[in-house]
C-alpha cells in the first residue's frame, strides 16, 4: 500500500515508476495506491488497464461515521474525465480525445433541446467501456459530414496530430436510391480511409434488431411479441425503419408517451460486446470492415 508515491516526481517519471513498481510485485499480489498523480493514471488508462481498477473515494461519503464497500469504476470516458479532474480541475475538459469520429445526426437542438446529437449518444453508449478514448460527435446530415470533417482534420490534424479523426456515415446516402453492399464498398474503395458507412441502412436498423430488443425487454421484465415483430415483414438491414419506432414500444410493451429519441439512447446500452451485432457494428467503425 502507498500513498501517493509520486509526491516531488516530475509527470513522465511518476508514470515509469508505477511499471517499474509493478514488475516488482509478485502475480498473485496486489498493489494499492493513493494517488492524484497525472502520470500514474496515464499508466492506469495505458499501459497498465488490463490488469487495473480504480476506485474514487467520494467526498459526500461520512468515512468516519459510516461503512463502504469499495467499487471499481467502470472505464467509460466520462468517469475517466471525473478522475482526472482531481488533478486538473476545470481543464480536464480541454483534453482531446485519442480518437474523433464525426458520424450523422442533428447537430442542433429541437425545440426542447431534446434531441441533439442522437446518433453520437448511442455511439457513445454502445463503446465507452471498449473504446473510452473516442469521442463520436454528430454533426449533420450527408454532406455536411464531410464538410465538417475536412475542417476539423484540417484545425486539429495541426494542433493535435496524435488524434485520429474518423468520418461514419449512414447506409441511406444514395439521396433517397437504395445503396447496396457493392456501392457501400465502391464508395470505401474511392475515399480516403478514414471514412466509413455503416452496413445496415442507418443506426435503427441495429438498436431496433431483435437480439437488441430481447435483451431490453428481459433486462425490464418486458415482454416482447415477437409475432408481432416478425408479421412486420421488413428488412433489418435494407428499409428504413426509423418511422417504426412507435410500433417497437409497443411490441417491447412500453405504454405512455416517451421520447423516441431517448428511448433509442436506452436501447443503446442493451447492445453490448457479448452479442455478434455488437461486434459486426465495431468492425464498421474502427476496422474498416
Amino acid at each position: 500500500m502507498l500513498d501517493e508515491p509520486e509526491l516531488h516526481i516530475s509527470t513522465a517519471i511518476q508514470r515509469k515508476l508505477i511499471i517499474e513498481i509493478d514488475k516488482m510485485i509478485d502475480s498473485n499480489c496486489q498493489i494499492w495506491i493513493a494517488t492524484h498523480s497525472i502520470g500514474l493514471l496515464r499508466a492506469i488508462q495505458d499501459e497498465l488497464k488490463d490488469k487495473s481498477d480504480i476506485i474514487k473515494f467520494d467526498e459526500k461519503n461520512e468515512w468516519a461515521k459510516e461503512k463502504y464497500t469499495l467499487t471499481p469504476m467502470a472505464k467509460t470516458r466520462k468517469n475517466g474525465q471525473e478522475i482526472f479532474a482531481t488533478a486538473l480541475d476545470d481543464i480536464t475538459t480541454l483534453l482531446a480525445p485519442k480518437r474523433i469520429i464525426y458520424c450523422e445526426g442533428k447537430d442542433k437542438p429541437s425545440g426542447d433541446g431534446s434531441d441533439k446529437g442522437m446518433d453520437a449518444k448511442v455511439y457513445n453508449t454502445i463503446f465507452e467501456n471498449e473504446y473510452p478514448d473516442t469521442l463520436f460527435i454528430s454533426s449533420g446530415g450527408n454532406t455536411e459530414l464531410d464538410q465538417r470533417s475536412e475542417i476539423a482534420i484540417a484545425i486539429i490534424g495541426k494542433s493535435l496530430p496524435e488524434t485520429e479523426i474518423l468520418v461514419l456515415k449512414d447506409r441511406d446516402m444514395g439521396s433517397g436510391k437504395l445503396v447496396t453492399e457493392k456501392d457501400r464498398q465502391e464508395y470505401l474503395r474511392l475515399n480516403p480511409y478514414n471514412h466509413r458507412v455503416l452496413k445496415r441502412y442507418e443506426i435503427e436498423n441495429y438498436l431496433f434488431d431483435k437480439s437488441v430488443l430481447k435483451k431490453y425487454c428481459i433486462s425490464n421484465n418486458r415482454t416482447l411479441d415477437e409475432g408481432k415483430y416478425d408479421s412486420l415483414g421488413f428488412d433489418i438491414i435494407n428499409d428504413d425503419i426509423k418511422a417504426q419506432c412507435s410500433t417497437i414500444k409497443n411490441i417491447c410493451g412500453v405504454v405512455g408517451s416517451i421520447n423516441a429519441n431517448k428511448f433509442k439512447i436506452f436501447l443503446s446500452s442493451y447492445l453490448t460486446p457479448d452479442m455478434p451485432l455488437y461486434t459486426e457494428l465495431k468492425e464498421v467503425v474502427f476496422n474498416r470492415a
